[in-house]
C-alpha cells in the first residue's frame, strides 16, 4: 500500500514524532496506521529511557485554575534547554499535565514516591476487606497485588490514564513528548489545592 501525505500528517498529529519517522513507521507495515503507532511509541520509549539521566533544570510552571477558582494546580516540567522550555509543544505539554492533576488528583509523581507505610496500609486494608468477605486465604496474596495495582494506577500521575486518551497513561505522553522534543523532559513536581480542601498540616 502507497504511503499518502494525508497518512504521515494524520499519524505526525496522533504522536508528535517527526515527518521522516511517520513516514518509514508507515512504509514499514505497508501503511497499518495502528502498527505503525505501536512503533512510533516503541521508538519513543527508547528515545525516552536514552534521554532520561540528561540534566533537565530548564523549563515552565505551568498555573490551571478550574471552575472559577475552586480547584488551582501548580505543576513545574523541566526540559534540558530554554529554547524546549520556550516551545509551544513544550508549554503545551506542561499545561495538559494540570489538567490531568485538577482532573484526577493524583498524590505521588512516580510509583516510588509512594511511602512504603501507604503501600502497607493499602494491604492491609485490602486483605481485611478480603477476608471479611469470606475469601481464602490462598487468593489473599492476589487479592492485595490487584488492590495494590488499583491504587497505584489512580494515585500515581505517571501511571494515570490520559484525561483525553484513556488509551495511553501520562507516561506514554511523557514518552511521546520526549521523542518529539528532542530532549529529556521531567515532570518536576505540583501542588493541587480544592476550595474547602483542610489541610494536612
Amino acid at each position: 500500500m502507497a504511503v499518502s501525505t494525508e497518512m504521515i500528517k494524520k499519524l505526525r498529529e496522533t504522536t508528535g514524532a517527526g515527518i521522516l519517522d511517520c513516514k518509514n513507521a508507515l512504509e514499514q507495515t505497508g501503511g497499518d496506521m495502528d502498527k505503525a503507532l505501536d512503533i512510533l511509541r516503541e521508538k519513543g520509549l527508547a528515545t525516552a529511557t536514552k534521554r532520561s539521566g540528561r540534566k533537565a533544570s530548564e523549563g515552565v510552571i505551568d498555573l490551571y485554575s478550574h471552575g472559577d477558582g475552586r480547584v488551582c494546580v501548580m505543576v513545574e516540567v523541566n526540559s534540558e534547554t530554554d529554547f524546549v522550555g520556550r516551545s509551544e509543544a513544550f508549554r503545551k505539554f506542561a499545561h495538559e499535565v494540570a489538567l490531568q492533576i485538577a482532573a484526577s488528583s493524583p498524590l505521588y509523581i512516580r510509583e516510588e514516591d509512594i511511602p512504603q507505610a501507604d503501600l502497607d496500609h493499602e494491604a492491609e486494608i485490602a486483605s481485611a476487606k478480603a477476608r471479611e468477605e469470606g475469601k481464602p486465604e490462598s487468593i489473599l496474596p492476589r487479592i492485595v497485588d490487584g488492590a495494590l495495582k488499583k491504587y497505584k494506577d489512580e494515585t500515581v500521575l505517571l501511571r494515570q490514564s490520559y484525561i483525553r486518551d484513556d488509551a495511553k497513561t501520562i507516561q506514554d505522553l511523557l514518552n511521546e513528548n520526549i521523542a518529539a522534543l528532542g530532549e529529556n523532559v521531567i515532570i518536576r513536581r505540583f501542588s493541587r489545592w480544592s476550595l474547602g480542601e483542610a489541610s494536612e498540616e
